[in-house]
Order: C-alpha cells, then sequence, then structure tokens
C-alpha cells in the first residue's frame, strides 16, 4: 500500500500502485448482496441450478464486484491528513469476465490523473483492475474517481 499526505497527491499522477491482496468472494457473499439488493436471479443464488446455466455454477453480480472495489482500494492507497475520503463516481466500469463463487480476485491500479477541486479538494481517477485467481480475463475494468479534502 502506498500512503501519502494531502499534500503529496498532485506529484503521483501516472504513479503505479502496485496490486492488493487476494479477497475471496463466497456464496455467503453473493448472497447476502442478493438480500441487499433484492437481485435473487438463480445464476448468482442457485448453485443446483446454476450448474447448468451459462457459467456452470453461481457467479457473483456484476455489481457486487463493483462494490468490492472499495475494499480492494483501500489496499492500494491511503491518504493519511484528510478530513473527508469521497467515492464520486465512475467514468467507465466493464465485467470482461463473471467471477465464479468461491473464487478470490485482486486489484492492481494507476493513479491516472489528479487535479485540484475547488479550494480546498483534490480529484484523482484511477485505471483499475480486478483480477480473478487463474482467470483468464479481469473479473472488472474501472475508472474510479475519488476525492479528498483537508
Amino acid at each position: 500500500m502506498i500512503t501519502v499526505t494531502f499534500d503529496e497527491l498532485p506529484g503521483l499522477e501516472g504513479t503505479d500502485l502496485g496490486t492488493g491482496d487476494w479477497l475471496d468472494v463466497t456464496q455467503e457473499r453473493i448472497n447476502l448482496f442478493a438480500d441487499a439488493t433484492g437481485d435473487h436471479q438463480w445464476i448468482h443464488v442457485d448453485p443446483e441450478r446454476a450448474k447448468d446455466g451459462p457459467f456452470g455454477g453461481p457467479i457473483a453480480h456484476g455489481y457486487l464486484t463493483l462494490s468490492l472495489l472499495i475494499p480492494l482500494w483501500t489496499e492500494l492507497l491511503d491518504v493519511e491528513d484528510v478530513s473527508t475520503k469521497v467515492n464520486y463516481g465512475l467514468n467507465k466500469v466493464r465485467f470482461p469476465a463473471p467471477v465464479p463463487a468461491g473464487s478470490r480476485i485482486r486489484l492492481s491500479g494507476v493513479l491516472a490523473k489528479v487535479e485540484q477541486v475547488g479550494g480546498d479538494g483534490v480529484q484523482i481517477t484511477a485505471d483499475v483492475t480486478a483480477e480473478i485467481e487463474n482467470g483468464g480475463k479481469p473479473a472488472c475494468v474501472a475508472q474510479p474517481v475519488f476525492r479528498f479534502y483537508r
């Protein structure tokens, strides 16, 4: 993990943030996400039926994978001396490969852009990839935008 101060952010544009640790995507996590969102589609929550489905077993929701970018992101970059950290949004996101239940994912990223916002904020845009352990394609490729305020 890279740990920096607010004042160091502007000089980090183009910095490779490395790769974080693996995170388990269990069937239990998938079921909890289904309960939280009301999305109980069988390809996610019915392992028996999903065995005969297009993916050979249950898969994580795409939006579950996307939501996991936050805990995975915290392993890449920490800004210490700020009062507020805001998930500002995403410029783009794609899900090239499904995440099978029971698999593991991890995140790598590059700080693509750093810019001042207002008088007391810095906005960063990252290019991140969530990879699946032993997978051929990434689970998610995204461009999250974060804001930090003193």
